[in-house]
């Protein structure tokens, strides 16, 4: 296909924590708010004044002070973060809004408050505790969590405007960036896509690394370019793949599987799209915070949720995604050392093979794949062993 006019510019906005779009945010008086997770509301982040950016560690190299602080048997993703904090990479923020979820990323976020990383004199950490439920008691405790945790301090520490107004703003803008990522990662559901993996995940990552507002112009103006886009041979890509697990901040792990001729046509991970990338309906007779927690509450798919309802769900999301998005196996990753997933994806390799009847690769990964011959040797076998199966089912397909 014809290289995405954009693509180039949104490739750039990954290349640094502090990029170009933040660097113009932050001149114009906006705070920066790091996040770490998908359980703190992104609207709750994006209020007037403000903007939210996702922790990422692009170009990592060493992470040898990382792992002095934390342990090297501890995610390499958040020793990565850690690092990066050392080096300077995330000075630019006023405040990280931490949810406690991930035992591991809190011992980042702890070190980088303690070891006095950020040099702003107004900068602060906050932890909330964030429900492993999914019930309507967990469901007002989160709403007072996000209040006390999230919205007070920043109205306290910088004079963030907190009220259902903004809030209702908040929402509306995330909703126009949602609705121009949905609408690009549909084509992704034909024969013949006419976006790859690889692209829409540099699309999708930008929009939880940079100023919202400051995207829709390019979005639009790739959305009308998928509308005329010519798609590649339809033999160019041997099998269609959903990708499930931790956080992917870095797309050469997409771009990785689809050089080994298995298309990504559905995200299921952290930083990803399914969910997180959807619209939030609000009405006008309930409390917008409420709203705005128990959508989260209702999209939220991390195995950190316990409750067997959730469990469930997880499982028959991704065969939702998996039949919708025509897909033909199935990728479940974590970064190595991830707690949460690691239980999910040592259950799920045998659960959607044996009752969702999927070919399933997992793997346990580094956080920096660029150079790993040994993921993609595992992942040229998994896409021959798919290829295999479809034709001992003479061409009608895996189910």
């Amino acid at each position: 296909m014809k290289d995405l006019k954009n693509l180039y510019f949104f490739e750039k906005l990954l290349e640094d924590t502090y990029n170009d779009l933040s660097r113009k945010a932050k001149d114009e008086g906006r705070r920066a708010i790091g996040h770490v997770c998908f359980q703190i509301p992104e609207p709750l982040l994006n209020l007037p004044g403000c903007f939210s950016t996702r922790l990422r560690a692009p170009q990592t190299g060493s992470i040898e002070m990382g792992t002095y602080y934390m342990s090297s048997t501890l995610c390499e993703g958040c020793r990565a973060y850690l690092e990066r904090a050392i080096e300077g990479g995330y000075n630019y923020l006023d405040c990280i809004l931490a949810p406690d979820a991930c035992a591991q990323m809190n011992r980042c976020v702890e070190n980088i408050e303690r070891l006095g990383t950020n040099p702003n004199a107004d900068f602060f950490v906050t932890y909330s505790d964030v429900p492993m439920k999914s019930d309507e008691t967990a469901l007002k405790h989160y709403v007072k969590q996000m209040r006390i945790r999230v919205l007070e301090p920043l109205r306290d520490k910088f004079g963030i405007d907190i009220s259902d107004a903004a809030m209702r703003k908040a929402v509306e803008e995330q909703n126009e960036i949602s609705r121009l990522i949905t609408a690009i990662g549909d084509y992704r559901k034909s024969e013949v896509p006419r976006i790859t993996g690889y692209e829409f995940a540099v699309l999708c990552l930008a929009t939880y690394c940079c100023p919202k507002d400051m995207l829709k112009d390019k979005l639009q103006e790739t959305l009308q370019e998928l509308e005329t886009r010519e798609p590649d041979d339809p033999g160019k890509y041997r099998i269609r793949v959903v990708v499930v697990g931790s956080e992917i901040d870095d797309p050469e792990f997409i771009k990785l599987a689809e050089e080994c001729g298995a298309l990504v046509v559905a995200d299921r991970y952290c930083f990803g799209s399914l969910p997180g990338r959807q619209v939030i309906e609000l009405n006008d007779y309930e409390d917008v915070l409420t709203q705005i927690c128990r959508t989260y509450l209702e999209w939220g798919k991390c195995p950190r949720f316990f409750n067997q309802d959730k469990i469930i769900e997880r499982r028959e999301y991704v065969d939702k995604l998996a039949k919708e998005y025509k897909a033909d196996g199935l990728i479940y990753q974590q970064i190595k050392f991830c707690d949460y997933w690691g239980y999910e994806r040592a259950a799920a390799f045998h659960i959607m093979e044996e009752e969702y009847h999927y070919p399933v690769l997992s793997v346990d990964r580094p956080y920096v794949v660029r150079s790993s011959g040994q993921l993609r040797t595992r992942i040229q076998a998994f896409v021959e062993r798919v290829e295999l199966k479809g034709a001992l089912a003479n061409g009608k397909g895996i189910r």
